[in-house]
């Protein structure tokens, strides 16, 4: 078991902070439909990540797929569902994107 010290307890919650905040921040400009909208189709996260690597646009971003949907997925109970979509698009956005290139310094110069 992990012993927490002051440091750790207030870096611990000022990242729960932050996320309290975004969340708060998306709602308030995404409010949740009233009646609810039709729901999509269901599918699980394995399922999302083998299709994000298969229509990466590099080896590169079908490799950082894994890590992509790890980190929105550890974090998806917390959020609304709509957030969390828009966290998919935005990462898809980043995996399909041609013009990408992962540490390379050069090409996101001007």
């Amino acid at each position: 078991m992990k012993h927490w010290n002051g440091e750790d307890r207030r870096a611990s919650m000022n990242r729960a902070l932050h996320l309290r905040r975004e969340i708060e921040a998306f709602e308030e400009k995404w409010p949740t439909p009233s009646p609810p909208a039709e729901s999509m189709p269901s599918f699980c996260w394995s399922q999302l990540e083998r299709q994000l690597v298969d229509l990466a646009a590099s080896p590169t971003q079908a490799e950082m797929a894994q890590h992509l949907i790890s980190a929105t997925r550890k974090l998806a109970g917390f959020k609304p569902p709509e957030m969390v979509m828009r966290e998919i698009l935005c990462l898809t956005w980043v995996l399909l994107d041609e013009n990408f290139h992962h540490g390379d310094t050069a090409a996101a110069a001007p």
